[in-house]
């Protein structure tokens, strides 16, 4: 079973994200996701750029897959997402069907976790059009899962998110513009002063949603570390992280020595406790709601 590296989903100064992608050079991934997948406004990096830091990870062993934007909203997002799917050299990450209908027939390529794959019927029919892996819906459970394995086409592979706050919805409004009473087109790139979103509070004082520019993520940190041998037993083949501001590379680490059962997944879980913004859950892949976190013992 493959460990992937997600696309970066918040806005980071560009020195800061060449210092990073630097440092995923040497963790122990071997799939990584690039590009801006949450707002075309963030004009940090450019094509170029991402191309440039794929050149490196390719280099240095990874796998580079350039991602495309969820919410495509003009002509100019058209554009960037047409030269991804034609930059010729990197598989592509499809995160809209605007992306997938110029990739069909034509390259192969990914389906990522927002094209809302449920069943086989959908399955069988990214896989005519070119698709070779897809990433299940974050909502998706483990029963849901299983019965999809059991029956989907030959030469397509699973996908799972298994680590990060969870990208839950995009809009056309920018809530961390809205926060701080900034139009959107006037955001003055607001983003960029929380490397990890904007966590919202309950009356209770209790974290409850994280904003991320047009993205609405999860506050709790979705942990799916225990269930990584269940995964394997029903042919999982890629895991997927998603990187946060500080200790992804601690985080990357502690999973693949679990992959490779040089720890337990329960020890993994105690020392990744210390590594999360907050809270793990688990509750999707239970069938329950989202936020739980069910405690289980280690699968066999």
């Amino acid at each position: 079973m493959k460990l992937a590296l997600g696309p970066l989903l918040y806005y980071w100064s560009r020195e800061k994200t060449f210092d990073f992608y630097k440092l995923v050079e040497s963790m122990p991934v071997d799939i990584v996701y690039l590009g801006e997948t949450v707002c075309s406004r963030r004009h940090e990096l450019r094509l170029a750029d991402w191309l440039h830091i794929a050149n490196a990870l390719s280099d240095a062993g990874k796998t580079p897959v350039l991602s495309t934007q969820v919410l495509i909203e003009s002509g100019s997002d058209v554009t960037t997402m047409r030269k991804i799917v034609e930059n010729s050299k990197y598989l592509v990450e499809a995160n809209d069907f605007g992306a997938v209908h110029r990739l069909e027939n034509a390259l192969p390529f990914i389906g990522g976790p927002h094209l809302n794959i449920y069943n086989i019927p959908t399955l069988e029919l990214m896989a005519s059009l070119g698709m070779k892996r897809w990433t299940i819906p974050l909502e998706m459970g483990m029963a849901e899962l299983v019965e999809i394995q059991n029956g989907r086409p030959k030469n397509i592979e699973t996908e799972v998110f298994v680590y990060g706050r969870m990208p839950l919805a995009f809009s056309a409004r920018c809530f961390t513009a809205r926060y701080r009473n900034l139009p959107k087109d006037d955001c003055q790139f607001s983003c960029i002063d929380y490397p990890d979103g904007l966590l919202m509070h309950t009356r209770e004082d209790q974290g409850f949603l994280v904003l991320n520019g047009t993205q609405t993520q999860s506050a709790k940190v979705c942990n799916l570390i225990r269930e990584l041998k269940l995964m394997k037993n029903i042919g999982v083949d890629v895991v997927r992280l998603s990187p946060q501001s500080i200790h992804t590379g601690d985080i990357v680490q502690l999973f693949r020595q679990t992959l490779n059962e040089q720890i337990s997944a329960d020890s993994a879980m105690d020392a990744i406790a210390e590594l999360m913004p907050d809270q793990p859950c688990n509750g999707y892949w239970y069938g329950k709601p989202g936020l739980e976190h069910i405690v289980v013992t280690e699968f066999s």
